[in-house]
């Protein structure tokens, strides 16, 4: 949750990301902190540096939390949630969970009480599909490397 909110406050997002104004807002903050646009060796170079490096990761991040980017492939995430849990990890808030179908998800905001009973539960995509899927933000960070 730390994460969404650096990222939202470096976009100067409020609420819901719109990804017509995320565009331009990355657009304007990649133009004023570009790399080229400060003399190699300056310290600002390497603030810049950093800096366009943050707002890409940012960018792409943000996009695929969108609301747009979730509607559009809500059909391939139900899909996926119905499939099994193969692999899972918490780290901090961050639960990952990697299913039979090659796809991983991280949800963000889990925290360490619920992830002990989800990995203590007898069934976990059950457990999942009732206290996780639909409650917490999520992303995709990996496709399927087969594709069907």
């Amino acid at each position: 949750m730390k994460r969404i909110g650096e990222y939202k406050k470096l976009f100067n997002i409020e609420k819901d990301i719109d990804l017509k104004e995320l565009k331009s807002t990355y657009r304007n903050l990649v133009k004023e902190w570009h790399p080229d646009k400060f003399q190699k060796g300056d310290e600002k170079a390497v603030e810049a540096e950093l800096m366009s490096r943050q707002i890409i990761d940012g960018y792409h991040f943000l996009v695929s939390i969108a609301p747009e980017t979730k509607a559009a492939n809500l059909d391939e995430y139900n899909e996926t949630i119905n499939s099994a849990i193969i692999d899972w990890q918490h780290k901090g808030m961050v639960l990952e969970l990697t299913f039979l179908d090659g796809n991983t998800y991280e949800f963000f905001g889990v925290n360490k009480a619920l992830f002990t009973k989800f990995y203590q539960s007898g069934t976990l995509t059950r457990f999942a599909k009732r206290n996780i899927f639909n409650t917490y933000t999520y992303r995709k960070i990996k496709k399927s490397e087969v594709e069907a």
